[in-house]
């Protein structure tokens, strides 16, 4: 099925709305391979093991081969945020998996996503396709996310391999330790009073090694980093 959906999105492309998400996006009832996050930064993703499937959620990118780009901001505002992402092949000693499409796609500053409001489905903000390079790397130019009401902070990630056949979808977390940069943001104008913390995400709540977490770097005036290895089988 993510095959023949992939393809017919378009293989030669390769080379808002608002909503109230509220607590969509669950924790995908196959997973098995998670395991309390904690405030810490994740340390599991340097091991070489696959990375926890986890649900889609209920705003995936309608046609994400329409969106090969790698700055997602779409006009968008708040603090700019470079994503940069190593998709490793764990049947190969997870060395760097070249060609691999990766797909991503999160809410901005007030927790809204694009594409499923009606009379708004016309605007794609924050999302973008890349292809990994020789050493599994794509880079986006996003913006640092908001939150919403039941889900922590996150980014939804989709690998395909080259040929279309889907690889993983999982979600990446932010760390929540003190001096943050999660807790710099402060939930932009919503502040952090509500938030929902890792611990108690339905996604993220059993991510005791915090393999899902990435490290994030910088501050408000020159922007934040976030750096995060993801392996598939």
């Amino acid at each position: 099925m993510e095959r023949k959906r992939f393809l017919k999105q378009g293989m030669a492309a390769l080379g808002i709305a608002f909503v109230t998400p509220m607590t969509a996006c669950k924790k995908n009832d196959a997973t098995t391979d998670n395991s309390e996050n904690g405030g810490t930064e994740g340390t599991g993703s340097e091991t070489c093991a696959v990375a926890p499937t986890e649900t889609e959620g209920p705003y995936p990118s309608k046609n994400p081969s329409a969106y090969v780009r790698s700055d997602i901001t779409d006009g968008r505002s708040g603090y700019k945020l470079t994503v940069n992402i190593t998709i490793g092949k764990v049947s190969n000693n997870c060395s760097p998996l070249e060609g691999a499409v990766v797909d991503v796609w999160h809410c901005d500053a007030d927790g809204n996503y694009s594409e499923y409001s009606s009379g708004s489905t016309s605007l794609h903000f924050l999302r973008g396709r890349q292809t990994t390079d020789a050493g599994g790397l794509v880079t986006f130019t996003t913006i640092f996310p908001g939150w919403y009401q039941g889900r922590a902070t996150h980014i939804h990630v989709h690998v395909f391999n080259a040929s279309g056949t889907s690889l993983k979808v999982t979600q990446i977390a932010f760390p929540e330790n003190s001096g943050s940069a999660l807790l710099t943001v402060n939930g932009y104008n919503k502040g952090m009073k509500g938030y929902t913390y890792n611990a108690q995400d339905n996604v993220f709540a059993d991510d005791t090694t915090g393999v899902e977490i990435a490290t994030v770097t910088g501050n408000t005036t020159n922007g934040f980093s976030l750096v995060h290895n993801i392996n598939v089988p």
